[in-house]
């Protein structure tokens, strides 16, 4: 298996555009499941090592140092919340019925996602479901804060960018399940019924018996990553292009969807 495509290397870090579907290190039940650090240390030493990680089923920006110095560097940004980081998801934005019984239900006057909203809500690991985070809305959990700004709305899907401050397991995740916007194909904090079909989008459609999803894994994508250089001190802003198949639901939804920009 190749390395996922490099969207930055110098002399002391590199960064990759992680697919969906690739754990960042070894599975702990299925240790020949394939993994980013297993594949990067195969092929450019065991020196390389990563400074953080995304989850599994998200994409985009994995960066690694290539020492030990700028590993030291790079991770203290990391624990010290200085690093800036951005995803795009695109949500479900549940009926006012269904939003209702979530959490902490997020909606403007009209009853859309606001332009701008922030979940500040604590995170822990589910005791009853291990491997899954839940909201703690008393005691117990870790504080975790994620910054959201609609970009566009198309009826109950919207596109959007977040910007976790914190940085907890699933933290996106589940701050827009607990919203009442769970990430579409989310299969442990969303609804795996609610499909982005071109069916539902375009009038007359003549597809196939067996349509596909236009996005058919979990919607969300780390796009940008800013971060202070090891050797320079300069920030630096790392970009990962928006997957291909996002693109073409983007393409659809704009085209045929009731659109309804946020700012």
């Amino acid at each position: 298996m190749a390395l996922p495509p490099v969207i930055f290397e110098d002399e002391v870090m590199i960064a990759f555009d992680k697919p969906s579907g690739l754990l960042i290190a070894p599975d702990r039940w299925d240790k020949a499941r394939a993994n980013l650090m297993g594949l990067v240390h195969d092929k450019m030493g065991h020196d390389v090592a990563n400074v953080h990680r995304l989850d599994a089923d998200t994409s985009g920006i994995v960066l690694c140092a290539k020492t030990k110095p700028a590993l030291d560097f790079l991770s203290g940004q990391f624990q010290s919340k200085t690093v800036e980081k951005k995803y795009l998801a695109m949500a479900v934005v549940l009926p006012p019925e269904q939003a209702m019984k979530v959490i902490a239900p997020i909606r403007d006057a009209a009853g859309l996602l606001p332009d701008t909203f922030t979940v500040d809500l604590a995170l822990g690991e589910d005791e009853r479901e291990p491997g899954r985070m839940r909201v703690f809305k008393k005691r117990g959990g870790k504080p975790s804060l994620t910054e959201y700004r609609t970009l566009e709305r198309f009826g109950k899907f919207a596109w959007l960018e977040c910007r976790p401050v914190t940085g907890r397991t699933h933290q996106i995740r589940v701050h827009l399940a607990a919203a009442g916007a769970p990430i579409l194909n989310d299969r442990f904090y969303g609804d795996p019924e609610i499909k982005l079909l071109l069916s539902e989008l375009k009038r007359r459609y003549k597809g196939r018996d067996e349509e596909k999803p236009l996005i058919g894994r979990l919607a969300l994508h780390a796009s940008e990553l800013t971060v202070k250089h090891p050797l320079t001190r300069e920030p630096v802003t790392l970009t990962a292009p928006v997957p291909h198949e996002f693109e073409v639901a983007l393409k659809y939804l704009r085209k045929f969807a009731t659109a309804r920009p946020g700012r």
